[in-house]
């Protein structure tokens, strides 16, 4: 079972998260797509960032009938921050008939060398990686471990939409129903 892991915050998760989970699900060759919430990315300041199960629930909502997509919580129980590559490490350890790969968008690649150890990841993992305006991934075309999808690109952030929500505006078809319904319930990033 090849199971591609998209790592991210999902602060919140919205429609962009969901159509390049999709696309991967469907058009790499991986058979699931394991959206993988983080609770702290090293890499990102951690000021802003939602209670870590509100984000997880709103995942859980916004994947509710997907067949090839699932949510997991296996940083939640590691330390952190987490390191990709202690995250891959317990997973190979505890599904050893899986095969998993990274899935990343070309802003991550970009500075993929500052990731602890990611000679290892290189070495050792396929990555999928969806495409971004602006950024040039030259140097990692021709590399044996990346593939460069034709992900559909949609440039929605979860920034976008935090500053959208406390300005008072309607972000109704950036987020699927079930997470907007959510957020308002909190009176999340108001």
């Amino acid at each position: 079972m090849k199971t591609g892991l998209f790592f991210g915050s999902f602060n919140p998760i919205h429609l962009g998260h969901l159509v390049i989970a999709n696309y991967m699900a469907g058009f790499s060759g991986l058979d699931e797509v394991w959206l993988v919430v983080s609770p702290h990315n090293p890499l990102k300041n951690k000021n802003g960032l939602a209670n870590m199960y509100d984000r997880l629930e709103m995942a859980k909502l916004a994947t509710d009938n997907a067949k090839q997509i699932k949510v997991s919580d296996i940083e939640f129980g590691l330390p952190q921050p987490s390191f990709t590559v202690d995250t891959l490490t317990y997973l190979n350890e505890k599904y050893p008939a899986r095969t998993f790969a990274l899935i990343m968008g070309a802003d991550n690649l970009f500075s993929f060398k500052k990731w602890k150890n990611y000679e290892v990841l290189l070495r050792n993992y396929k990555i999928f990686v969806y495409p971004r305006p602006n950024i040039d991934l030259a140097e990692w075309r021709n590399h044996p471990a990346v593939t460069i999808t034709d992900t559909p690109q949609m440039d929605i952030s979860s920034t976008f939409i935090r500053k959208a929500i406390a300005e008072g505006k309607n972000v109704q078809y950036f987020v699927p129903d079930a997470v907007l319904g959510f957020i308002d319930s909190k009176g999340m990033y108001r």
